[in-house]
């Protein structure tokens, strides 16, 4: 996968991420401050290669400058690609790696800064990356890559094109002509090779995130809403689709809603000035009964014999949450506590969404764990309409 993926949606609504100088640059002299506004609006019009040696200069003149930092590994990452000697562009990944720890001591969380640390940090100990097994089609992608990174997105096309004649089922290689043609602004194309894309691996999330990007451009915010959906589907547990997707809500003027039911202590944890209420707290026992049962009454082994040690599961937390709906479906029924669930909003959202059949979906999304993860994908199978439907009726906001 191309690991400068720091482009897009993220730097469109943060197109001031290079305008604004650290601290520490501030107190250095005027030809400073010019380099840096120089490399500053390269960098804004995604000439990378061209802002290298300005960056280099830069950051050796100052090391605290954490923007800098960040942007010299940015570049160093688009050099790499253009380098036939892959020993040499590994080292300039792995420069690329040590900047970014820098730039994180220093306290820079910029999006482009998390978006490449995430992917660099993959990287094997030699810093190669690798798009094929045939010898050809490696040739051709990194080829490729070189084009692009030159922003010659024409011979970039051609090259991933040819690549994915010799490779049908190149996912790289279809994404890669998708986002070459949406750097030349050519949209339709850009769409189509990005949905190919989509079809050779659905469960990818880059496709989805690249295509979404291009929509905001257009200004199609809807669509670009859905295939972040798709994507926050393909890979819920990876970071890089969540900041996206709450840059896309800030771009809109809304938030990405924060779905949690708070799960009280046991009462003799509770502070005596506020129990609960004693109809509302007999669904949170049944909630620790069904766990309690998962773990050490047997279920779990039950459920997962191919499994040597317990751990936390999809299975078990939808069953708890279950247990704890029905016993307020049954009081509810008999209409003693429908003030209670209006002053009780985790027990008024837990029907909610056993109502909706969405509660695996909420905990596969809201309480994803190591040991829930591991139910993900194939849940996802099955089940993929009801965790867009998740996404789309309690997390992702509206536009009009």
């Amino acid at each position: 996968m191309r690991i400068c993926d720091g482009r897009g949606l993220l730097l469109v609504f943060l197109s001031n991420a290079w305008a604004a100088p650290s601290v520490a640059s501030q107190v250095l002299d005027a030809a400073y401050r010019v380099k840096q506004e120089t490399a500053t609006e390269l960098l804004a019009q995604g000439k990378r290669l061209e802002a290298l040696p300005l960056l280099e200069e830069l950051v050796k003149a100052n090391p605290t400058d954490d923007a800098m930092l960040v942007a010299l590994a940015a570049s160093l990452v688009d050099h790499a690609a253009t380098l036939a000697n892959q020993e040499a562009a590994g080292r300039e990944r792995l420069r690329a790696r040590n900047l970014l720890d820098k730039a994180w001591d220093l306290g820079n969380r910029s999006p482009l800064a998390l978006n490449l640390s995430e992917l660099l940090r993959h990287l094997p100990a030699s810093g190669a990356i690798k798009f094929s097994d045939s010898p050809q089609v490696e040739k051709l992608m990194r080829a490729g890559e070189a084009a692009f990174s030159r922003r010659d997105f024409a011979e970039a096309v051609t090259d991933y094109t040819r690549a994915l004649e010799l490779e049908p089922t190149n996912y790289a290689a279809a994404l890669f002509i998708g986002n070459a043609y949406h750097k030349q602004n050519q949209f339709a194309q850009g769409a189509a090779w990005y949905e190919r894309a989509i079809q050779l691996d659905p469960n990818v999330e880059t496709a989805y995130r690249y295509y979404a990007d291009m929509l905001a451009l257009e200004g199609d915010m809807a669509k670009a809403r859905k295939m972040l959906i798709q994507a926050v589907v393909a890979e819920p547990y990876n970071r890089m689709v969540w900041r996206e997707l709450r840059a896309w809500a800030n771009l809109n003027g809304a938030r990405v809603n924060e779905v949690y039911i708070g799960v009280p202590p046991a009462p003799k944890d509770l502070p005596t000035a506020h129990p609960p209420s004693p109809d509302v707290a007999s669904a949170w026992q049944a909630y620790r009964n069904a766990r309690a049962n998962w773990q050490s009454g047997g279920r779990f082994t039950q459920r997962f014999p191919e499994e040597k040690e317990n751990r936390h599961s999809l299975a078990e937390e939808s069953d708890a949450l279950g247990a704890a709906a029905e016993v307020l479906e049954n009081l509810k029924a008999k209409g003693t506590i429908e003030e209670l669930l209006t002053a009780d909003q985790s027990a008024s959202l837990l029907l909610t969404l056993r109502q909706a059949g969405l509660l695996e979906a909420y905990v596969l999304f809201s309480l994803g764990d190591g040991g829930i993860a591991r139910d993900y994908s194939a849940y996802r199978t099955k089940n993929r309409n009801k965790l867009e439907e998740y996404l789309d009726k309690f997390v992702v906001p509206t536009v009009h």
